[in-house]
């Protein structure tokens, strides 16, 4: 049977969840834990997505995404299988990590959108690992994000959070308000019934019935025009893949037959590849074929060698494209 396709339009917004494979502790150290936070912060910069709250656990995650652009499997591949390739090279170890497909819940409005955030602040209370006052020292989590404003990722946002707790700012005193919100939320379980807590991982959405009915109708108008699978989505993705090539190409004053003749790790080609990979997650053999970049194992390396500073002139060149 072939699987559903997922339900995915922009501006939508996700619970997302998966576990270790056999619900192995795949995240058992800290190394491992701050190793996906750091492949999960790399995916929202490539993606464009908004992380509302996060928590890393022993042997699963929770996410609060919105995507802003369609692109939520997209992301998640990219994001599952970087850190797995990452933890099992490490490891030296080889299979699949996680537990078949994540689990993508939609979000119908903010005021479940705030309950999921709590909720996914208060999992490592829930399992027994700390309680709310020392709620901060869990570093896997977007909770104490919250008290470091000047650190924080230009991609995380913290106004549903507040918003949803009684209308709190973004200041000491609102981030204060806002632990005392979680922590008798916590003791309270009419209030956690209220907020469905016990639903949160259950079912395709999190939403009222006319959302539900709504995003029914959607996916079925947009089934019958289209016959949606692999293909279909392969050639549009390309075909914006192609028209942003044309963009960068333009920007830099350069076109199809410069790529031709020009060396396969000229500058103006490993910036257009960076920028690429990590704006619009085109893929190597994409990239070294109308880029004319060689093997493409080849265009990782040369991008990686941007990012490490080894290409200077390179660097340039992208914050033009950007």
């Amino acid at each position: 049977m072939p699987r559903a396709p997922r339900i995915e339009y922009s501006g939508a917004i996700y619970h997302v969840i998966n576990r270790g494979n056999y619900r192995s502790w795949i995240f058992e150290d800290d190394g491992a834990k701050f190793a996906f936070e750091k492949c999960l912060f790399e995916a929202c910069e490539r993606s464009g997505w908004i992380l509302h709250a996060y928590c890393i656990m022993g042997n699963h995650y929770h996410l609060a995404i919105e995507t802003p652009q369609p692109n939520l499997s997209e992301g998640m591949r990219w994001l599952q299988s970087v850190y797995a390739n990452r933890y099992n090279r490490y490891r030296k170890e080889r299979g699949h990590l996680f537990q078949g497909r994540f689990k993508s819940i939609l979000v119908g409005d903010g005021d479940r959108l705030a309950w999921l955030c709590h909720y996914i602040h208060l999992n490592p209370v829930r399992a027994g690992i700390t309680q709310v006052p020392d709620l901060k020292s869990y570093p896997f989590s977007s909770y104490p994000k919250l008290f470091k404003s000047k650190a924080r990722e230009s991609f995380m946002s913290y106004e549903s959070s507040l918003e949803g707790a009684g209308g709190l700012k973004d200041t000491p005193a609102g981030r204060r308000k806002y632990t005392q919100y979680l922590e008798w939320l916590n003791q309270d379980e009419q209030a956690q019934k209220d907020a469905a807590f016990e639903k949160m991982s259950k079912g395709w959405a999190l939403a009222t019935k006319d959302f539900k009915k709504a995003i029914i109708a959607d996916q079925r108008n947009r089934l019958a025009a289209i016959e949606t699978g692999d293909k279909d989505f392969a050639e549009i993705r390309e075909e914006n893949w192609a028209s942003e090539l044309g963009r960068c190409l333009k920007a830099l004053g350069k076109n199809k037959e410069d790529a031709k003749k020009d060396r396969k790790s000229a500058d103006w080609k490993v910036a257009i590849a960076t920028h690429l990979k990590t704006k619009h997650l085109c893929k190597n053999p994409w990239l070294s074929k109308h880029l004319k970049m060689g093997a493409p194992a080849g265009v990782s390396r040369y991008c990686s060698e941007l990012k490490s500073g080894k290409r200077k002139q390179a660097a340039k060149l992208l914050k033009i494209l950007s």
